[in-house]
């Protein structure tokens, strides 16, 4: 039996070299701007585990869809208040669910559409060197799930230079 605390809350690909696997891991790493694949990979553990999460419920409920949503509402809830389902979605609905949905959810990604940073990856810069907050709190993990009802409390730190409209590493059209 293994001693000491389990760090690691992702995992990694069965087999290492799979070509056709690596070139989309690299496509959504480009895509979103990560900063490795461990990132990526994070985001496919968590899908899983939402996964996991319905596939047990349905089955406790027997297939029955609508005793599941019911034993599984506060999932249901959470998923909905973090984006990653709609409000019309069921619980069968999680397992039709794709890695980008959960990618779509990050600070780095909501930042770069709100138009924050011209790529991804400035986007990136600009939470990790501190000038973004959330809901006036300064945020600086990429990963940081947002919120549906935070997403439109997303803006520049006023104490920071990007607060100026005129500041030349602004995104045009801000």
């Amino acid at each position: 039996m293994a001693l000491g605390n389990n760090t690691k809350f992702y995992e990694t690909p069965n087999h290492p070299f799979q070509g056709e696997r690596i070139s989309e891991e690299a496509d959504l790493v480009s895509r979103y701007g990560l900063a490795t694949k461990e990132e990526l990979w994070r985001a496919q553990s968590e899908l899983r585990d939402y996964r996991r999460e319905a596939r047990r419920l349905l089955g406790e409920a027997q297939g029955d869809a609508e005793v599941a949503g019911e034993a599984g509402s506060e999932f249901l809830a959470r998923l909905r208040r973090i984006g990653v389902l709609d409000d019309a979605d069921q619980l069968s609905d999680v397992l039709s669910l794709d890695v980008t949905d959960i990618l779509e959810r990050r600070l780095q990604t909501v930042a770069y559409r709100k138009g924050l940073g011209n790529t991804p990856k400035q986007a990136r810069q600009f939470i990790v060197h501190g000038h973004v907050t959330v809901h006036g709190a300064r945020v600086g993990s990429p990963s940081y799930k947002v919120d549906v009802s935070e997403e439109d409390d997303i803006e520049f730190d006023d104490t920071s230079p990007l607060a100026d409209d005129l500041h030349p590493e602004r995104a045009e059209g801000q």
